[in-house]
């Protein structure tokens, strides 16, 4: 139930609104602290219509980070729009991977898919000395990665590779569209783009196309490092062994297979 009086901090504390903390301090500008220690704070009438719009948006599945604009990740705060893809704890995996992988070396890297540019930019803030690339598909996507950037990045818009024509990289880094189409969990990620999810019947239709074209533009010895479902690693491990060698599997932190990596097989 929404509220068209004017409440008492302490008064919307009591509701049962979904993520009420975080929308009373996205409506005051005030942190967490600030509620508890201002709870006789009476809303006006301006503050109450901005906060039953949140509201009533959270209500509608509306996630919270498109509602703020942002989501942290990793040591950095992104900026988020319904045109990406909403920064989840599970892709730090592949930072950390690339971070273990590379060290204090230079680094070629290509981020495919940047989306928000997550990787990308965590990577290039991280490691001054790398160069980095990163596509997209959407140029409206392309837009927000480049608004994140903290450092220089070379950002491409195209399909895959065909947006770094004859370009090649020690390490190609994807988190791609990994869900099969009709899965059941698409209704609670609804309003996050679906060309961002879904790939295919059993959803490695995109993975496929990046394992198969990776070697074109990989340097000796390089890397292809992909995020995937939780129930696929198997299947990647399998398309990765015509090409590929040394092939390592990852789990995220919630013990779900995750992420492999893999070196270019050189004759």
């Amino acid at each position: 139930m929404l509220h068209s009086k004017t409440l008492l901090i302490e008064e919307y504390l009591k509701t049962q609104h979904k993520d009420i903390i975080q929308l009373l301090c996205l409506t005051l500008g005030k942190n967490r602290a600030w509620l508890f220690a201002n709870d006789d704070y009476q809303l006006d009438k301006n503050e109450t219509r901005t906060l039953n719009a949140l509201i009533k948006k959270r209500k509608q599945g509306v996630p919270f980070a498109y509602l703020s604009g942002n989501k942290g990740f990793y040591h950095l705060n992104f900026k988020v729009t319904p045109d990406t893809l909403i920064p989840r704890p599970e892709t730090e995996l592949l930072v950390d991977i690339a971070l273990d992988l590379f060290a204090e070396k230079p680094c070629r890297l290509l981020d495919l898919g940047t989306g928000s540019g997550i990787i990308a930019t965590t990577l290039a803030d991280k490691n001054p000395h790398w160069e980095v690339w990163a596509t997209d598909y959407f140029e409206s996507a392309i837009k927000v990665a480049k608004q994140n950037a903290t450092r220089a990045i070379n950002f491409r818009q195209g399909t895959w590779f065909d947006a770094v024509p004859n370009q090649c990289f020690d390490l190609i880094i994807s988190n791609p569209p990994y869900i099969e189409e009709n899965d059941p969990c698409l209704d609670s990620l609804r309003h996050e783009p679906i060309n961002a999810l879904v790939s295919g019947k059993d959803g490695l239709d995109d993975i496929r196309l990046i394992i198969k074209q990776a070697p074109r533009h990989l340097n000796k010895k390089g890397y292809l490092l992909l995020e995937h479902g939780y129930n696929q690693q198997s299947r990647v491990v399998s398309l990765l062994r015509k090409k590929f060698i040394h092939i390592q599997t990852f789990q995220d932190y919630n013990s779900n297979d995750r992420a492999v990596l893999a070196q270019l097989q050189h004759k």
